[in-house]
């Protein structure tokens, strides 16, 4: 078995794609918010909720998607061409 410094990258990015997966799922109920949006709490901390362009299930796909991206971000190997920029730490630059 391969150790975790030779292990191929893609294990690597298989873990963090499933640890992103089960660390941002949504849990309690959908609550209506005073002003008529609807929310709902990630397990992240994050409260997601629909806006006047965006419903809140896009909202959830988003975040989740956002999270996996980040997730394989950090363990993708620094040389891979990217389609969004990234930093040295291989995470997206904000520009």
């Amino acid at each position: 078995m391969d150790s975790p410094a030779n292990e191929p990258v893609s294990a690597s990015m298989r873990r963090a794609k499933a640890e992103a997966r089960t660390s941002h799922v949504t849990i309690g109920h959908v609550r209506r918010v005073a002003d008529g949006r609807v929310t709902i709490d990630c397990s992240c901390g994050m409260q997601l909720t629909n806006g006047p362009d965006w419903s809140l299930d896009e909202h959830i796909r988003l975040h989740r998607a956002e999270a996996r991206y980040v997730a394989l971000s950090k363990v993708a190997p620094a040389g891979m061409p990217r389609l969004v920029a990234v930093d040295q730490d291989r995470l997206p630059t904000l520009g």
